[in-house]
């Protein structure tokens, strides 16, 4: 029996606090290990360390297409940079039998100063590939990224979409036996996220293994054979990706599970960055009274607070709902909205989702906040979760569920032809 592709056992890895992690050469290693071979490291982690990961196993199969999902701060981004070589793990073991290309965020895999032509070359050379290999991939490649006409640009001027572009379209085709991706395609435009789901799927049923981290859980259930479940460094489950999305699912809006209600007091840990940050999400009824569930037929106010620390412009707010399966009701931004320039401040956004639209079951609010084609402010996640009932008659004709995703009232006309 062949042995699984990746085996990871007990990975552990803590970062220090206020700290940043240097990357020495083997010289220096040896070195500092020669002048101080009695020097132990602390494993209690104290007040100036955190654990990102704790006691982290799990193996897979050569073939298998393995999600893995977790809240913000769960350690997936941290196990990726583990399995992809970027950082070492401060305890255990990985075993990885094969070429890895890793997509993890804009700004890694390539040299700036180069061109996108030479970075082909380059990160085909890194893989092991020949030149005449990566000539036979290249129109390939350049079609799929649809960046032909800065091909010769280097890309440190590219922008983070065109960035993207090229660097799945790299790691994609240049066949490595294992391709690690991560949230890093939310980046990109939503044609271009759907033309590489389309390819990662191509890739997988290549035979090639995929390591795919993502907050979409619709792409996750349809793609991936298998999952895990991250929750603050530690693994928590393991099984069929539908089995583990749901549980995902049902624990991913945290503190405002079925309250109705999510806030952050410290704004320095609240979901965003530097320009914006969150402050609370709230869903009321037609009274304006914060509520866990609703009947079906009574409208759905989500209300979205936020602060901005600098002047933005282009801004947008993105709510996304998402049913227990995991699949996308529907979607909606407030672009048609929106001022062209916001200043700093504290803001209070409302969109209403109108009663006979929902269909019975329990939804999740991802809500994103960017500025379209040029960065993030806000990665989507599902922040919080509602539950919606029918309340009214039931029975065969009026089913308490009707199938689909949504059972939206809609106009319907009869007359009397003759």
């Amino acid at each position: 029996m062949s042995k699984p592709i990746i085996e990871v056992t007990d990975i552990s890895k803590r970062y220090s606090i206020g700290h940043k992690e240097s990357y020495g050469s083997l010289r220096d290693e040896i070195m500092q290990a020669l002048a101080s071979p009695f020097r132990r490291k602390r494993e209690d982690g104290g007040d100036d360390h955190i654990w990102a990961l704790r006691d982290v196993s799990f193996k897979v199969e050569e073939g298998e297409v393995l999600g893995i999902v977790g809240r913000n701060g769960a350690g997936k981004s941290t196990l990726l940079k583990i399995l992809s070589r970027i950082t070492e793990p401060t305890t255990g073991r990985i075993a990885m039998r094969g070429r890895v290309a890793s997509l993890l965020e804009v700004g890694t895999g390539f040299h700036p100063e180069l061109t996108g032509r030479e970075n082909i070359f380059l990160n085909g050379a890194l893989l092991g590939m020949s030149n005449a290999e990566i000539k036979l991939k290249f129109d390939e490649i350049v079609a799929f990224s649809e960046i032909e006409k800065f091909l010769d640009t280097p890309v440190k001027r590219y922008s983070s979409g065109m960035y993207v572009r090229l660097a799945f379209a790299v790691a994609a085709h240049l066949e490595p036996e294992i391709l690690i991706i991560d949230e890093v395609l939310a980046v990109g435009d939503a044609s271009f996220q759907k033309k590489c789901l389309g390819k990662m799927g191509d890739v997988a049923k290549g035979g090639r293994t995929v390591l795919f981290v993502s907050h979409n859980m619709g792409a996750v259930k349809s793609l991936c054979t298998r999952a895990v479940l991250l929750a603050e460094g530690t693994l928590v489950a393991e099984g069929e990706s539908g089995e583990i999305v749901d549980k995902y699912l049902m624990t991913a809006s945290g503190d405002g599970a079925g309250t109705g209600e999510v806030s952050w007091a410290d704004e320095k840990t609240a979901p965003g960055g530097k320009e914006m940050r969150l402050a609370s999400i709230r869903l009321l009824d037609a009274q304006d009274k914060i509520r866990g569930s609703f009947d079906t037929e009574k409208p759905v106010k989500v209300e979205v607070t936020y602060k901005l620390f600098e002047k933005v412009r282009g801004m947008r707010l993105i709510l996304q709902v998402i049913n227990s399966e995991g699949v996308i009701a529907f979607a909606s931004t407030d672009q048609n909205h929106r001022r062209e320039e916001n200043n700093p401040g504290v803001y209070r956004t409302v969109c209403t989702i109108p009663g006979g639209l929902l269909n019975a079951g329990t939804y999740f609010v991802l809500v994103h906040s960017g500025c379209p084609g040029v960065k993030v402010l806000v990665r989507g996640k599902e922040f919080i979760r509602f539950h919606a009932e029918k309340t009214g008659q039931h029975g065969s004709l009026f089913p308490e569920r009707w199938p689909g995703v949504v059972a939206p009232r809609l106009e319907w006309r009869t007359e009397l032809l003759k």
